[in-house]
């Protein structure tokens, strides 16, 4: 039998509530799940289950995603979305002092500053789909990187069909070969929570 999952919230001492999925005994090794754009801990509901027999697994909603609430001051940057993981892992019960973290898509930056910034804790790096340099993003993200450059109101309002349902869509049904292998509950959510 699985372990049961648990949907928590904390509230972080800088006015972040990060929302998280755990299972598994605390005194398991650790897993940290970091999830991809445009989604959330949600992403992880079917693989949590099956680590929870030998890890602790702990999968936040990343700043901007899923249920975790943030002040309107927030700065989205992936520095600050590291941050936050790190002060989420501080601040929970049982904090585990080393993990691996397994890294997908929009994760990859945020547990490879973790990484960065505390190497004892870290046991081992899982990669699927991330990127570790600007200069590996590929012509799609060439619409993000001018608005990074500039931060003006125009480039931002040209990333706005990225966060349509077509767009959030888009990024699970691109590429599949099989769209009848795809549960629409996904993108619809993952759709849901950013609208």
């Amino acid at each position: 039998m699985s372990p049961s999952v648990t949907f928590n919230t904390i509230p972080l001492p800088s006015g972040e509530n990060v929302f998280y999925r755990s299972a598994g005994p605390d005194s398991a090794p650790t897993v940290l799940l970091l999830h991809g754009f445009p989604s959330s801990s949600h992403q992880y509901r079917n693989l949590i289950p099956l680590l929870a027999t030998k890890y602790r697994v702990i999968a936040p909603d990343l700043p901007g995603f899923g249920f975790t609430q943030l002040p309107s001051t927030y700065e989205y940057t992936f520095n600050n979305l590291a941050i936050t993981i790190g002060t989420f892992l501080e601040t929970i019960p049982n904090p585990p002092a080393k993990y691996s973290i397994y890294i997908f898509d929009y994760g990859a930056p945020v547990g490879l500053r973790l990484a960065l910034s505390k190497p004892s804790a870290i046991q081992a790096i899982v990669t699927q789909n991330g990127n570790a340099y600007v200069e590996g993003l590929g012509p799609a993200w060439e619409p993000i990187k001018k608005y990074w450059a500039t931060n003006s109101i125009e480039d931002r309002d040209a990333l706005r069909p990225f966060l349509t349902l077509e767009g959030t869509k888009g990024q699970y049904t691109n590429g599949t070969r099989d769209l009848t292998v795809l549960a629409p509950e996904s993108y619809y959510l993952d759709q849901a929570l950013l609208d």
